[in-house]
């Protein structure tokens, strides 16, 4: 055994050494043989010491121990459930009480993060696999907190499935309709920019189903016209296009409205919450508490700067005010993301003292505790504060809050613990970017690590940060980059004519020589909150360690990323800066990058270039029409060009609404300065964006026309804002490579 070891060894460094040097394939890149190993759809077993996962191939959600890592269990097995058969486990929902799974199958997608699939119940103890329903697929199903029902929306409407009646079926709602009227699920824009996809929830008791229904009736429509197209090939507009129509309310126009309702299983009675909530206001989550007469329900007004917190009495429809966060300009998205309702206490976030820290309240919304203020024993960032990231949980036994923060800079991510006397313990001290799953009782945590040049590490530890097993190390990833021509990922910072300080990223060459001069290539998002520049493996605009600009680097070109001002890591006024006029500083920054680069005597000042995706797409547009002619060349892929062609809750967030700032949304556009573009332009857009609308590149390009602008554009027949499918992604990137070396050789 040790002498095949040594073989193998010794054929490893060979096989390196014959490789080194090799260059990058632009479709390697794309079909991902350079992303990071990983474990995917982890979660924590209510026994306190397992965790399940979906295994490699699909067949079995496994059980393995939180303290070794190895396997306890097969939870579900395809090849062996008695009763209905299935081809894969694409995903899976535990009940409460442990004995039974969700099993979802044959997923289909809809918008970002709604998808309808067909479920199977699964009872572990008899091994026996049932479909939750024969009426067709379902959407976003929900156990009741016994375990013995299970509620799902199809069709927009609500369904409820017995287990102790047989899987009996029956019908809650009768009026959900497409494009009219929704139940149990958000609509397009509360599910884009709320980022959840489920607005139903049962009583503590299982005695009530209480969900949000949208009624947007009144919500203006959109159309994207449809083609046969291919990856998927839709044949019923093989000979006539078509169109999908559906519901996206633009900045200032109007809403879904919207209400919470109860529905009593035992009395079939609904009632409606009499919940104080604007006319135009919003409802961002409704979440279960452990009280049978308390379900949390969050409401935003529509400028998104004050918060309210109500717990709905689902049987008597009172609606009690426990908590009010007000801040200046617009909450953060995030704060949905990150609160947490335990048995006796809330954990919410907020911005309210200029950086993001955690509030402790009980269920009744009496403060206890804040965290996340200067942390003991590190440097900290930005004007001395701590920038809370993430929550991951919070033991009402030992009073220990986990999550994890910016600490040391914006740069890099830790997790830690902070307990009940104050004291706030690392748990993840390495330097690099650092995020946790832990387990229900908080004893283990799996830590997800990685650096600029590290690909992700995957550990297993206690909670005091002690790693007890190895669970993925991806050197097989770090030996394979190492047998390519990689240049070495560095993190930078530069002070701007303006004073203000900006943080990047560059990757040069492996054989980069400073007496030479390259040209270069600026990647960038830009967009409020947003970070790009991050200690960590996940950087670039395809991921995978920068890989997309490691091919560059490999063509000749130095690329570089800086976040702007208006995003995230430094704090609400670094963020908020931008408020009613996006686009306006991100550009002018963007340009001081240049600037900055041109002065650097390894740079081609007259051949830099600007490029980005979405908000990056605008910020691109913006940056090359600043005034200041630094580009020689930009792409825009999927970019917005005014903001009165988004949605209301994003756009409003940041903007107000075009009656309120139609200055700000009328003179600080690509559209509005497109006399001033400089530089070769080319715009990419897919036809069937429902997010960023091809409306938003078509009236550019009539501007542009009109301007007697010269540009390129590529249009992609039925993708949507991600633009893939098929041989998409690989055309499009090197289209652009093609751009990039037409331009900057």
């Amino acid at each position: 055994m040790k002498k095949i070891a040594l073989i193998c060894a010794i054929l490893v460094v060979v096989v390196s050494q014959l490789l080194a040097g090799q260059k990058l394939d632009l479709k390697r890149i794309v079909n991902g043989e350079f992303r990071a190993a990983s474990i995917a759809a982890v979660k924590a077993l209510d026994d306190g010491e397992s965790y399940a996962q979906i295994s490699a191939d699909g067949k079995q959600i496994v059980q393995y121990s939180f303290r070794t890592g190895k396997q306890t269990g097969v939870l579900f097995d395809a090849a062996t459930a008695r009763g209905a058969s299935i081809s894969r486990v694409e995903g899976y929902v535990m009940s409460p009480d442990g004995k039974r799974l969700l099993i979802q199958t044959q997923t289909s997608s809809i918008y970002r993060r709604s998808f309808t699939a067909v479920y199977y119940i699964y009872t572990i103890a008899n091994n026996k696999l049932e479909p939750l329903s024969d009426g067709g697929p379902q959407q976003t199903p929900v156990w009741s907190p016994d375990g013995l029902q299970v509620a799902f929306v199809r069709d927009n409407n609500i369904y409820l499935v017995k287990l102790l009646y047989n899987n009996a079926e029956s019908q809650v709602t009768k009026d959900g309709k497409r494009n009219e009227i929704i139940n149990g699920l958000p609509d397009w824009v509360n599910e884009e920019e709320f980022s959840f996809n489920s607005s139903m929830v049962f009583s503590a008791d299982s005695k009530q189903i209480v969900w949000i229904r949208y009624d947007e009736s009144q919500v203006k429509e959109y159309s994207m016209q449809m083609f046969r197209g291919s990856n998927p090939s839709r044949e019923e507009h093989a000979a006539y296009p078509g169109f999908y129509t559906y519901k996206y309310p633009k900045a200032g126009e109007q809403n879904a409205t919207v209400k919470v309702l109860s529905y009593d299983i035992k009395s079939h009675q609904t009632r409606e919450m009499q919940l104080p909530l604007d006319a135009d206001g919003y409802i961002p989550r409704i979440l279960p508490t452990s009280d049978a007469t308390k379900v949390a329900v969050f409401t935003l007004n529509r400028h998104q700067d004050c918060l309210r917190i109500f717990m709905a009495n689902p049987l008597t429809t009172v609606c009690q005010q426990v908590i009010e966060d007000k801040v200046d300009k617009y909450i953060n998205e995030n704060v949905f993301a990150h609160v947490k309702i335990m048995k006796n206490s809330i954990v919410l976030t907020s911005e309210r003292d200029g950086y993001n820290h955690i509030y402790l309240y009980s269920l009744n919304g009496h403060q206890q505790r804040k965290v996340g203020d200067v942390l003991q024993g590190t440097r900290v960032g930005d004007a001395g504060h701590t920038i809370v990231t993430d929550v991951y949980g919070y033991d009402e036994t030992t009073g220990d809050l986990y999550f994890a923060a910016l600490n040391e800079g914006p740069t890099d991510q830790k997790v830690y613990v902070s307990h009940r006397n104050g004291k706030t313990d690392c748990l993840t001290p390495d330097k690099g970017w650092s995020s946790a799953v832990f387990s229900k009782d908080f004893k283990y945590f799996i830590c997800f690590w990685s650096d600029m040049n590290t690909p992700t590490r995957i550990t297993l530890r206690n909670t005091q940060g002690k790693v007890l097993t190895t669970l993925v190390d991806n050197k097989a990833l770090a030996d394979k980059c190492a047998s390519y021509d990689m240049g070495k990922r560095e993190l930078f910072a530069f002070t701007t004519s303006e004073g203000v300080k900006l943080c990047g990223w560059m990757v040069k060459p492996a054989d980069f020589n400073p007496q030479q001069q390259y040209p270069v290539v600026m990647y960038q998002y830009g967009g409020p909150g947003n970070q790009q520049v991050k200690n960590s493996w996940d950087i670039g605009m395809s991921g995978q360690g920068a890989i997309l600009e490691q091919y560059l680097a490999q063509q000749g070109y130095i690329a570089v990323c800086v976040d702007n001002r208006g995003t995230g890591g430094r704090g609400a006024e670094f963020e908020k800066c931008t408020y009613l006029r996006l686009g306006e500083l991100e550009a002018r920054d963007q340009v001081e990058t240049a600037l900055w680069l041109a002065q650097q005597g390894y740079v081609d000042k007259d051949h830099i270039a600007i490029w980005g995706w979405s908000y990056g797409g605008w910020n691109t547009l913006m940056s090359m029409s600043e005034g200041r002619p630094v580009f020689c060349c930009g792409i825009a892929i999927a970019p917005p060009t005014c903001w009165r062609y988004y949605d209301t809750i994003y756009t409003e967030r940041f903007m107000r609404t075009p009656q309120e700032n139609g200055d700000g949304y009328d003179s600080v556009c690509p559209l509005a300065r497109v006399d001033k573009l400089h530089g070769a332009l080319l715009i990419c857009h897919g036809l069937a964006d429902d997010n960023v609308h091809y409306q938003n590149t078509a009236e550019l390009m009539d501007a542009l026309v009109q301007a007697d602008k010269d540009f390129s554009q590529l249009v992609y027949t039925n993708r949507n804002h991600s633009i893939y499918g098929g041989n998409t992604r690989n055309h499009l990137f090197r289209q652009c490579m093609n751009f990039f070396d037409a331009h900057l050789k």
